[in-house]
């Protein structure tokens, strides 16, 4: 997909944080966008922020509150944006997401039903309720669409790699990964393809997410606090800004890209992909093989590859912050050093 001006965007999660960014950059590229947010007031002031970055009119950007994870209000969301845009979208991005960090073995229902619903279930919402319009408004036959669009989803670099910590969010993104690299295959006779964006870290308030959880999932077996929630602000404060990720991935629509890695250091990008597929190739070997190569790593300090929850500056860390991914001190099956001691 090249040609955006005068076309439709749909983006989940669009009250703040990266799909916000989306939102902007896409608006100024001349498509009108439909934002959809849980929280009303997010959604009220990104109109604004919207409109004064993209130059564009009120008229061109919907805001639409309700629950991606129900189906119903999504398709009614669905059936609004073809009323007041005169069809659906040519470009859908999913990219609504939360996270809890705690042991994956202190992961409750709720804890999975949460993370997974939002993060896994909308978007499987969003494929199911749009693409079937997209492609009966815009798809062609032989590869040449009648008119370009295009399906694009916001995952993780925690789809790639271990999530000790974020077992439910890092399943949810593998799940989403694996989906957006089946449709582009799948979207090819209509002359469409799909993008999976895979971020690292982005400078959002995603790490206040456990403060919108809603009150029927709120059985969590993480260690949650206004010291965690701290810790967690400062670390993605760090973040890729929303604006240069989205552009990122405008770019990568744009060359047909299936995959974005948007790194800073592409260097740190390639050494984490590496390093995951790396371990499966050590699987295929024998017990003895794999283990003597895991032990070679471990005792390669030049291989370190800086994680996501480096803390760049610790002598920055806010007043009262509390370590983050750890389980609630009362749940006694979990070993004592992954347990909260407040």
């Amino acid at each position: 997909m090249k040609d955006f001006k005068g076309k439709i965007a749909f983006i989940t999660g669009g009250g703040s944080g990266a799909a916000l960014g989306q939102a902007k950059v896409f608006a100024k590229a001349g498509m009108r966008v439909a934002i959809a947010d849980v929280r009303r007031d997010a959604l009220h002031n990104a109109v604004s922020e919207i409109v004064d970055y993209a130059g564009c009119k009120v008229a061109d950007v919907l805001p639409l509150c309700f629950d991606l994870t129900d189906r119903k209000a999504y398709t009614a969301a669905a059936d609004t944006v073809e009323k007041v845009f005169g069809g659906p979208p040519h470009l859908l991005i999913q990219t609504a997401g939360v996270n809890s960090f705690g042991p994956v073995e202190s992961s409750t229902f709720d804890d999975y039903d949460w993370v997974m619903g939002v993060c896994l279930d909308h978007v499987v919402n969003g494929l199911v309720i749009f693409v079937p319009r997209m492609i009966k408004a815009y798809g062609g036959t032989d590869g040449v669409p009648k008119e370009e669009f295009h399906v694009v989803t916001t995952s993780s670099m925690g789809a790639m790699i271990k999530g000790p910590t974020t077992g439910p969010y890092s399943a949810a993104k593998a799940a989403v990964n694996n989906l957006m690299y089946s449709y582009a295959e799948s979207l090819k006779p209509y002359g469409a393809s799909a993008t999976v964006l895979c971020p690292y870290n982005i400078n959002s308030n995603i790490g206040d997410a456990e403060i919108y959880r809603p009150e029927n999932l709120r059985n969590t077996g993480h260690h949650v606090s206004e010291g965690v929630l701290a810790s967690l602000r400062a670390l993605y404060s760090h973040g890729i800004n929303p604006i240069e990720l989205a552009e990122i991935l405008k770019e990568g629509i744009e060359s047909g890209r299936i995959l974005v890695l948007p790194f800073r250091d592409v260097n740190i990008g390639l050494r984490l992909v590496h390093e995951a597929n790396e371990e499966i190739e050590w699987y295929m070997m024998t017990a003895e093989e794999c283990r003597k190569k895991q032990e070679e790593r471990k005792a390669d300090k030049t291989r370190y590859v800086p994680r996501f929850d480096d803390d760049p500056n610790p002598n920055a860390r806010p007043e009262g912050a509390e370590p983050f991914g750890l389980a609630r001190k009362d749940l006694d099956y979990v070993a004592p050093h992954k347990r909260s001691q407040n």
